[in-house]
């Protein structure tokens, strides 16, 4: 049904100064940013351009706001008391799982197409700036495609409902579906990031298992199935398990849905499995080596999605500064709100630039680039993670009042900001991550020298930048100096990417801010950057 249009002449008063509304956008055409740096990757630049158009549409946008709007409902028991255990979602949120599943969100990398993860990613990038909450149970079906390989008939059974481009939320067993959803139920109150101090237990029965004890977090409790690990009599584990089966529910019990900051549209439960049938995965006892290729996938994921935010929250603000006068200038106009507006402008595009680059890794082959996939793609979740929040805080900011309203999305993005950065691995746990894949694997350290110094010889300051963070780690730090080597590595390899694939007043923009010295802590406080060629990179809005 077609909307009114609203009115400006009101009884009191006429609106005036305030910006239209945006209508349908189109998230790639007016990304050049994104155009540039999907190219440099190597992404399906035809398809990304059909699905940014598709994602950015009004329609969309409602979708997004009602899923948000609307959050799941729980459902224990039936009238007469009889247990349900499902998360019952308001249409909205499957229309967006249509979409995205629809669009190939976890089938394009499996797929045999070139550059399959890094159109993947970019996907990740456009999907979150509508509505990030559907990007959980669409990412970890996409991750686990790798992890199944540990087992031929599991993978032969499951990977083609996967990867279907069909999405289908009924409570059906697979054999029934023409398309599956696959989650994850890892941690336990005891352990948190510390799996193997996980408690559930698996016992074997007839060539299957049992498993049961609790899960502190289960993403997508109305998956097909899930991935998730118990102690087996030969040690900890990873099982897949179905969600339904043939006669009916598998004994998964839902105790409660977090309450959570944000990710408000996706449901996040804590179960108990109590005699639950489960398939194992992979030998007893290499729990971790088997799930650790769907951790490896997820985090590209979780770099991605900041970038998304970022890119939404600057977006907004952008089209208003455009759009607003005060004190007879527009926003945009104004010195303040542009150095403000460019300097923040910087840390999207680094981050969109450093997750695509990592992505094409996951699109090579050989032991080199799998090597530095692993570690790059944890410089790259830290980094963007950990920009993130403040970027979209001083987008909302820029906007005013109105960015703290829920008449605007820089709410739903602020609490999402967070997210990505606890989820696959915390920044401390990423941090000596990074630390433990250079040691123990040569390689990464090998083709990431390569990256930092693909780049030298172009701008003095950032040779002076290489030669600093070598001088200060001349091998590797110690625990308690992990953040600070990966900032500074992080930023050298983002400065790396950005001269190579960049317009010059971006690279030199980000030279002169991020590693030349000589600013403040509060975004805004740089000098010696083109403002104009920089939110250039926004496009018109």
């Amino acid at each position: 049904m077609p909307h009114l249009s609203p009115r400006s002449d009101l009884a009191t008063h006429e609106v005036t100064n305030q910006p239209a509304p945006r209508g349908d956008l189109d998230l790639w055409a007016n990304d050049p940013a994104l155009r540039d740096h999907a190219q440099a990757g190597g992404a399906q630049a035809d398809h990304l351009a059909s699905y940014g158009a598709r994602i950015g549409t009004a329609d969309m946008q409602a979708a997004g706001r009602d899923a948000n709007r609307h959050p799941p409902e729980l459902l224990l028991f039936d009238a007469g008391g009889r247990r349900l255990d499902e998360v019952r979602f308001h249409p909205a949120y499957h229309q967006l799982m249509q979409t995205g599943i629809g669009a190939g969100y976890a089938a394009l990398p499996w797929e045999g197409a070139p550059g399959g993860h890094a159109t993947h990613a970019a996907m990740v990038y456009l999907t979150s700036q509508i509505e990030p909450g559907v990007c959980c149970p669409m990412t970890m079906t996409y991750a686990a495609v790798p992890a199944l390989r540990a087992d031929k008939a599991l993978l032969t059974y499951w990977v083609p409902k996967l990867t279907a481009r069909t999405y289908d939320g009924a409570p059906l067993p697979l054999a029934r579906k023409p398309g599956a959803t696959l989650g994850m139920a890892m941690t336990e109150k005891q352990g948190g990031s510390d799996v193997r101090a996980n408690a559930t237990t698996a016992t074997p029965e007839g060539g299957m298992y049992r498993l049961n004890g609790h899960k502190w977090f289960c993403s997508a409790p109305m998956s097909d199935g899930f991935l998730t690990l118990a102690q087996a009599p030969g040690g900890l584990t990873c099982f897949l398990v179905p969600r339904w089966l043939e006669d009916g529910r598998n004994a998964i019990q839902i105790q409660r849905l977090k309450d959570k900051l944000g990710n408000r549209a996706n449901a996040s439960a804590e179960i108990e499995y109590v005699n639950t049938f489960a398939h194992r995965l992979g030998d007893e006892g290499q729990g971790v080596q088997t799930i650790i290729e769907m951790v490896h996938h997820t985090r590209l994921d979780t770099a991605m999605a900041p970038a998304g935010l970022m890119r939404a929250a600057l977006d907004h603000a952008h089209y208003w500064a455009r759009h607003r006068t005060a004190f007879q200038k527009q926003l945009i106009d104004q010195p303040l709100m542009r150095s403000v507006l460019a300097d923040l402008a910087l840390d999207w595009e680094g981050a969109l630039a450093l997750g695509l680059h990592v992505a094409a890794f996951f699109d090579k082959p050989g032991d080199e680039a799998r090597a530095f996939a692993r570690l790059s793609v944890a410089l790259a979740k830290f980094m963007g993670n950990k920009l993130c929040p403040n970027v979209v805080y001083e987008a909302m900011e820029a906007m005013g009042g109105m960015g703290y309203v829920e008449d605007t999305p820089l709410p739903l993005l602020y609490r999402e900001a967070p997210l990505n950065s606890i989820w696959e691995g915390s920044g401390n746990v990423i941090c000596l991550d990074i630390l433990r894949t250079l040691r123990r694997e040569p390689l990464a350290g090998e083709v990431l020298s390569a990256e930092l110094g693909a780049a030298a010889g172009s701008y003095r300051r950032y040779d002076a930048a290489l030669r600093d963070h070598m001088g200060r780690f001349p091998r590797l730090p110690d625990e308690a100096q992990a953040r600070w080597y990966a900032e500074s590595l992080a930023t050298l390899l983002t400065a790396s990417v950005l001269i190579r694939h960049a317009p010059p007043a971006v690279a030199e923009g980000f030279i002169a801010a991020r590693l030349a010295g000589g600013r403040g802590r509060i975004s805004g406080a740089i000098e010696g950057v083109d403002s104009a060629a920089i939110l250039g990179r926004l496009g018109e809005g």
